[in-house]
């Protein structure tokens, strides 16, 4: 599993049109040539209507008094603009009147005798519409504004070229070939042999489809990648569109799902048509339980455009021609609650199972992405890959980055195997928390707790071995103590869930010695062992009173199931039988921890002491505390 360093490079066209959408630069000169043309219509409208000429302006009681004088030769009218001539020659007089009203009837209220008004030379004008224009322009200007924003919203949507508002309904599949290819190969991907073998089968089908059609064998149509998240399912996809020669489509659950109907199916129809026209090919479809959940399940019926994408997405895999070289591979970590339509034969036809890896396989993923990165010689990656049991490949990815990133802050030249180390508990438990202060009592009472835990576990047969005990805060908890299984194991006995219920509870037992009452620290620990006490009643049948029987059917989801409620499959007796069986495996786990403290008491003391002054201990330091050393037999109870 390695990441991608050598991708192409994207496309940097300034169209607007490609992958990362509308160019910024082009928007932002876009809006600043709007905002001119707004600045310029204001400019003019304002521009336009200013006077020809600076004079001072005058009240209508002033030229009502030259009438009356007779020191006016004539009016001039424009609109409600009036110049006054004056007969001695000086600069005009100019005022205004209302719009609506006459002059005459204006003077004639301002007491100018009718006489004068007869004589009086008036010459009306219309006024210049200029104004009448530019407020039209005005008045359109913000519908004119909403117009280029939908214009801009409507190119958003569209995607790219000519016809972008038409191109909704279009797949959002990305085509990659060429140089587009990623360059990741079935060499980057580890941990995942079977997996890689199925998946290069689909390859080598693809490009020597003769030798496969010598024998009647036909093509599978679909491969249905299953795993825990992190399991490397869209590495494995990458590798397969980089070693595979045809097209390859890469798309999500998720693009096909929208708010309109029947826009997913539009958007299926697409990308398969384009599938059948670049055939030999193959299409990628991540997370498909986007899209491929149970038709119907959950409160209130299922959702319509899900369904009719689904729908198309079953007719299209079932419509294929047999001599159409088209293969679909979809992951998804929920099969369970895949429609059964989806994974019947001729539509996915094969499921690869992509499990965590084994110790081997979390040694293989560690040198992947060890590769470029400056290891010093004392790291030992078969050693962390056994400190690592259950982490996929994201988690060891995650695993060599944070030791990079502490070996630089260290100011490093290389990675150490204090940095791997470092980095293994600030995977599982987070960062170290050196500024939460706690006070004695809180510490002695961590110290205990975490003592009793690991004198628990390492006194038992069927527990793992302890690794390290710390009183150090990380994440949310304020000390714990690293298991270090011998070896990966698939199945537990009864005995083995006996003795992890007892470890659980050593350290509210060793809380109860010292202190004669509980406190909250094991409060996780509760939680564990009920769910796993329950477990072996339910599920397990580890329990004689209940027998070999499986009363717990699976979760009940009313949103991800087809039932609407929790549905007991047993009767209320059997449910008594079931919290006495459950608090009986409790009680024994409890009282076989007390019992191995009682005994051990002074070791308790001991290790303790120790991690109240070192607040760290390993596995070499506790051993010694306890009495004997690795070479030596463990002490085992029971």
């Amino acid at each position: 599993m390695a990441d991608n360093r050598n991708q192409p490079p994207q496309n940097n066209r300034n169209d607007g049109s490609g992958p990362g959408g509308p160019n910024p630069n082009m928007l932002s000169r876009s809006w600043f040539w709007i905002l001119l043309i707004v600045i310029a219509l204001f400019g003019s409208r304002f521009l336009f209507q200013r006077p020809a000429d600076t004079s001072e302006m005058v009240g209508l009681n002033e030229v009502a008094q030259r009438v009356t004088a007779g020191d006016v030769s004539d009016i001039k009218v424009q609109g409600e603009l009036v110049t006054v001539t004056l007969k001695n020659g000086d600069e005009p007089l100019r005022t205004r009147k209302e719009d609506s009203e006459s002059l005459l009837k204006t003077l004639k209220s301002l007491g100018v005798p009718e006489d004068k008004l007869e004589t009086l030379p008036i010459e009306v004008s219309s006024a210049p519409n200029s104004s009448a224009i530019f407020d039209w322009l005005i008045m359109l200007l913000p519908m004119a504004l909403i117009f280029i924003f939908f214009i801009f919203i409507m190119r958003q949507a569209g995607g790219g070229g000519p016809n972008r508002a038409m191109q909704f309904g279009r797949s959002r599949a990305r085509k990659m070939e060429a140089a587009d290819r990623p360059t990741v190969t079935f060499e980057d991907v580890a941990g995942s042999e079977e997996a890689k073998q199925e998946l290069a089968e689909v390859v080598e089908f693809l490009r020597e489809p003769e030798k496969f059609a010598a024998l009647g064998a036909r093509i599978p149509k679909g491969v249905l990648m299953v795993g825990a998240p992190g399991t490397g399912k869209t590495l494995l996809a990458k590798a397969v569109a980089g070693e595979a020669g045809v097209p390859f489509f890469s798309s999500s659950g998720s693009e096909f799902v929208e708010m309109f109907v029947g826009v997913g199916a539009s958007r299926v129809r697409d990308m398969f048509d384009q599938a059948k026209k670049n055939a030999p090919c193959i299409i990628f479809i991540d997370e498909i339980d986007a899209v491929g959940r149970h038709r119907g399940a959950g409160m209130g019926g299922g959702n319509d455009e899900r369904e009719q994408t689904l729908n198309q997405i079953l007719v299209e895999m079932d419509g294929f021609a047999s001599e159409t070289n088209i293969v679909i591979i979809a992951a998804t970590n929920r099969p369970d609650i895949l429609d059964p339509a989806l994974l019947r034969p001729g539509r996915f036809d094969r499921k690869v199972v992509v499990d965590r890896p084994d110790r081997k396989g979390r040694e293989a993923i560690l040198r992947v992405h060890a590769r470029g990165k400056p290891m010093s010689p004392d790291v030992d990656l078969d050693e962390i890959a056994g400190q690592t049991p259950g982490m996929v490949g994201a988690d060891l990815e995650n695993l060599i980055n944070e030791a990079a990133i502490l070996a630089a802050r260290r100011n490093k030249r290389s990675i150490s195997m204090d940095e791997m180390r470092e980095s293994i508990e600030r995977v599982m438990a987070g960062p170290a928390r050196h500024s939460r202060v706690l006070d004695e009592r809180d510490r002695r009472t961590i110290a205990y707790h975490e003592a009793g835990h690991a004198i628990v576990m390492e006194t038992l047969r069927h527990t793992d071995m302890v690794n390290k005990i710390t009183i150090v805060s990380r994440g949310q908890a304020l000390g714990y103590v690293m298991p270090l299984p011998e070896e990966d194991r698939t199945l537990k006995s009864k005995a083995e869930y006996e003795d992890e219920l007892a470890g659980l509870l050593g350290g509210r037992v060793a809380e109860e010695i010292i202190f004669d009452e509980p406190s909250t620290g094991a409060a996780n620990d509760l939680e564990r062992v009920t769910k796993l006490a329950k477990l072996m009643v339910t599920s397990f049948g580890m329990s004689d009173v209940i027998g070999p029987m499986q009363l717990q059917q699976g979760e009940s989801n009313p949103f991800m199931g087809m039932d609407l409620g929790e549905q007991r499959p047993y009767s209320e007796d059997v449910a008594r039988k079931v919290d006495r069986e459950v608090r009986r495996i409790v009680e024994d786990a409890y009282g076989r921890a007390r019992e191995v403290l009682i005994t051990h008491r002074d070791k308790l003391h001991l290790v303790a002491q120790t991690l109240l002054e070192q607040e760290v201990l390993d596995r070499e330091e506790f051993l010694t505390l306890i009495g004997h050393t690795p070479a030596e037999p463990e002490p085992t109870f029971g």
